[in-house]
């Protein structure tokens, strides 16, 4: 009896930590002084809460002198998905806004991403960047502006990034 129950102890940890929705690591932004930092993306429902057990990933970046670099990883995509990491600038649709990096989601659903850029846009009444994943059909990087609105679909910054903006034009 005291084997049975310890194994379903285990088994019930174990399932409760599977299930268990993702939390932040800490706060975003760099980490303390540094020019590192990082960002969590999260899937977000209509009233812009994130979703329990939902989709989720974590920009690592670099910021400095010589720009914005980053890694990301996302997790609890759909499969085969084709994904666009961007740096989304308000009003909508978006114009000016950057793409960062581009990929496919593989079979467990994650999908991978590197890049850097010289610089971020930031809307005018804004204190950092917005960092989206965006589905590639949805966004027009030529254009740099949205095309498309399916946000069930994407992860959102968890914060606006404040590093690395691009200098305002002179007057």
């Amino acid at each position: 009896m005291k084997r049975f129950l310890m194994v379903l102890a285990v088994v019930s940890l174990v399932v409760a930590v599977s299930v268990a929705p993702v939390l932040a690591k800490g706060p975003n932004g760099p980490s303390g002084k540094s020019n590192l930092g990082h960002l969590y993306l999260f899937e977000k429902d209509a009233s812009w809460e994130v979703v329990d057990e939902g989709a989720w990933g974590k920009l690592n970046y670099k910021s400095g002198e010589d720009g914005f670099s980053f890694v990301f990883n996302g997790h609890g995509l759909e499969p085969s998905a084709e994904y666009e990491l961007m740096n989304y600038v308000d009003p909508w649709p978006g114009a000016g806004s950057l793409l960062l990096a581009s990929g496919v989601v593989n079979e467990e659903g994650d999908i991978h991403l590197t890049g850097s850029v010289p610089c971020l846009g930031v809307a005018e009444d804004l204190d950092g960047a917005k960092i989206w994943l965006v589905l590639a059909d949805d966004f027009d990087e030529d254009e740099g502006a949205m095309t498309g609105w399916n946000p069930t679909e994407y992860l959102f910054e968890d914060a606006l990034t404040s590093c690395c903006a691009c200098p305002t034009p002179a007057e």
